[in-house]
């Protein structure tokens, strides 16, 4: 598929900030969700102080992950290079690398947090963390790929530029989910 020039939107302000002061409004809304269920977790984040450390780099690197894929989509949208076919292996490879660096990155999270709890005294064990870390930041990592993939779309169709919209939405909504993940998976390993 080649993308026409100039099909997705224009570089002007006006456009850009008319495309994006809605959707930041409606963003900021959904995001202060992520705040209501940090807040609801008060309790379980203060008994097991190590969690509380993992959350910022939980959910920030869902919303990078889904950052990456998002840009590489819309990379390849604007190169004219992707159809969204369920058979293209270049989708697909993307996929598995994102896949590939939340295992790698959620794994190095449950260590780091195993390591600094050891060190400060009021940590868990490492195969709960590894459990934690690693079912939390997996399905992060399929919800972001999920909304990457959604987002650039949608924006396509509508003809408003990826590049402006796709981040936004991803690194808000996998805030959202990742943060209500977390919450949840840790408070069920914990028997919380």
């Amino acid at each position: 598929m080649v993308v026409p020039q100039g099909s997705l939107g224009t570089w002007e302000v006006r456009s850009i900030v008319g495309n994006m002061f809605p959707l930041l409004i409606l963003l900021s809304i959904i995001v202060l969700m992520a705040g209501i269920t940090l807040e609801s977790a008060e309790e379980l984040l203060e008994q097991y102080g190590i969690l509380a450390v993992m959350v910022p780099t939980m959910v920030g690197t869902g919303g990078n992950l889904g950052a990456i894929l998002s840009s590489r989509l819309s990379t390849r949208l604007h190169l004219g290079t992707t159809e969204f076919d369920p058979t293209d292996r270049v989708l697909w490879a993307n996929v598995g690398a994102i896949l590939a660096l939340a295992a790698t990155i959620f794994t190095a999270l449950a260590v780091g947090a195993y390591l600094l709890g050891a060190v400060l005294g009021f940590g868990l064990p490492l195969s709960t963390l590894l459990v934690i870390s690693l079912i939390s930041g997996m399905s992060v990592a399929v919800i972001a790929i999920v909304f990457s993939f959604a987002a650039t779309y949608a924006s396509y169709r509508l003809g408003i530029d990826p590049d402006d919209t796709t981040i936004p939405i991803v690194t808000n909504v996998v805030d959202v989910f990742g943060m209500i993940i977390f919450i949840g998976v840790s408070g069920f390993v914990l028997g919380f």
